[in-house]
């Protein structure tokens, strides 16, 4: 894309008024498969526990099984959990692919930056 052309696509999956799953809690998921427990997750990420907890307890309550276990030796990602996070990551990707070849399309026709407002 040409000077300060951006395109941004997020995907955000809804339950009812709650985000199943979105770019937050995918980096999150991420972490906590990498670390072992949420606390370190967190730490990872730069957000505190009971954050990483809320955000944990909504992905559970939200799909058909829960994504995250826990037990007294840290947090792991569930069967459906690695299989939701890498679903989600493809989605992102195609998007972002498709994304870009629709934005070089658009972005020509973007100033590089806006006209001053008119008052």
């Amino acid at each position: 894309m040409r000077g300060g052309t951006m395109l941004k696509i997020k995907i955000q999956i809804y339950c009812g008024e709650e985000i199943a799953m979105g770019p937050g809690k995918a980096d999150l998921l991420d972490a906590i498969a990498s670390e072992g427990s949420i606390s370190a997750a967190g730490r990872k990420l730069g957000m505190s526990y009971r954050r990483c907890w809320l955000l944990v307890d909504v992905m559970n309550r939200c799909w058909d099984m829960p994504l995250v276990s826990t037990s007294s030796e840290g947090a792991k990602l569930t069967g459906r959990g690695t299989d939701v996070l890498r679903d989600y990551r493809a989605a992102q990707q195609s998007l972002t692919e498709a994304g870009a070849r629709a934005g070089q399309c658009l972005a020509q026709h973007v100033r590089d930056t806006p006209l001053a407002a008119q008052e």
